[in-house]
């Protein structure tokens, strides 16, 4: 069985939804919706693309999305965040990546690539000295299961910062129609920007000009590498949300920097592992009514901003996805998880101004073995892997299944390890 689309009630509605977007003089998206990055977990052991990963974003342009943000593409084979994450460098296969461009690109649908550094962020099964600005561990639990890490050398970060522009050089090559620029969620970019976790005291850390400097140099090195016309954006955080870290006040200033340096768009979100926001933990009651978790902050920086603005979280509904592009809050309405569950929803929204998704709560009833699971991602990840395989994603898997899978899977990938 594969996911077919679904009939459309009004294919011709004409809503905020539908309206294309300018990104750069003569490159503009189909519509206002926007497919987040999330983590899918199909490249093969050679960390290149799956015939499943393929075919689960030819299935997410046929649904009708305007714009495909990949889940992040590693460019260092040795700092994984996850055991089966793409990889683009010296040694991945041009071949599988043009194919995964091509799928991406079917229904004149956009897909840009999201290039990333962990950090610090990999579990101790896959490295046991991770590098990060500072020798600063992970904490909040997590630091049984991952590495306090060694901080990195003005070599390193100059190396670092090559192997983006590198992997950005590749990736346009290869047919992908933007990058993205992952500087959220406690990866290695946002450990630079925050203060809690970036403790230089060189000109990599100290002050926000000094903190930012990495990102600034990131993103030049990639901009020189791809052109002023080809689309550069970022996923940001509003702020970690975390004592001491990165602040809605430093995020505002990078933003401004960003756009004074000809950033093309940017992607609202918030949080780390250590505080996971991005997956709706600790959300107030209004955030709820308003469904985008992100949603005020952006109307403060939309009023800042003159370059298109994608808040990703929370949105359920058309009417809600709707109201906040006509207030102008944003550019762009950014899904993740319920595309997941449901890879034509943007074909639903368009056609139907009541349509809305409803996600269930997951939960073993055991909040540890949630957390060690990770099991807000890997129940999705699950799903897309479903998608991948041609089978329809089943919203109704129980958290309980989704937690042993992932279990048994993170048990034979150590052994493996052990034995190699």
């Amino acid at each position: 069985m594969t996911n077919s689309t679904p009939p459309q009630k009004n294919a011709d509605r004409v809503t905020p939804l539908s309206r294309p977007l300018s990104i750069l003089p003569g490159i503009s998206v189909k519509n206002r919706l926007f497919k987040s990055a999330m983590s899918e977990q199909l490249a093969d052991r050679n960390h290149v693309p799956t015939k499943e990963l393929i075919h689960l974003y030819r299935t997410w342009a046929k649904g009708g999305t305007g714009l495909l943000v990949t889940g992040n593409v590693m460019i260092d084979r040795t700092a994984l965040g996850e055991p089966r994450n793409v990889v683009l460098d010296e040694e991945s296969d041009p071949s599988l990546f043009r194919k995964w461009a091509e799928a991406g690109r079917q229904n004149s649908t956009q897909i840009w690539m999201q290039l990333n550094h962990p950090g610090k962020q990999i579990p101790n099964f896959l490295s046991t000295e991770p590098v990060a600005p500072s020798a600063v561990p992970l904490g909040n639990g997590l630091e049984k299961t991952f590495n306090c890490p060694r901080e990195l050398t003005q070599d390193e970060i100059v190396n670092i910062i090559r192997k983006f522009a590198w992997s950005a050089a590749q990736a346009k090559e290869f047919g992908f129609t933007g990058i993205q620029i992952h500087a959220a969620h406690g990866y290695l970019i946002n450990q630079f920007l925050s203060p809690h976790h970036n403790r230089r005291n060189d000109q990599w850390g100290g002050t926000l000009e000094n903190r930012l400097r990495f990102l600034r140099e990131v993103y030049s090195a990639i901009r020189g590498a791809v052109g002023k016309d080809f689309p550069v954006g970022i996923k940001l955080n509003s702020a970690d949300f975390q004592k001491g870290g990165f602040s809605e006040e430093d995020s505002m200033q990078v933003l401004q920097t960003l756009q004074s340096e000809g950033i093309n768009l940017i992607e609202i979100s918030g949080g780390n592992y250590e505080n996971p926001s991005m997956v709706g933990a600790n959300v107030r009651e209004s955030t709820i009514k308003r469904e985008a978790y992100f949603l005020d902050y952006a109307e403060k920086a939309r009023a800042r901003l003159q370059i298109p603005v994608v808040v990703t979280g929370g949105f359920r509904s058309a009417a809600a996805m709707e109201a906040a592009l006509t207030s102008k809050a944003v550019d762009m309405i950014g899904l993740a998880r319920p595309l997941a569950v449901d890879p034509h929803l943007t074909h639903k929204l368009l056609s139907d101004g009541n349509h809305k998704i409803a996600l269930k709560k997951l939960t073993t009833g055991i909040p540890s073995l949630d957390f060690m699971a990770m099991l807000d991602v890997t129940w999705y990840e699950q799903q897309l892997a479903r998608i991948g395989s041609g089978k329809p994603a089943k919203p109704n898997m129980s958290a309980w299944a989704s937690v042993l899978k992932t279990l048994a899977s993170v048990s034979l990938l150590s052994f493996q390890r052990r034995r190699a």
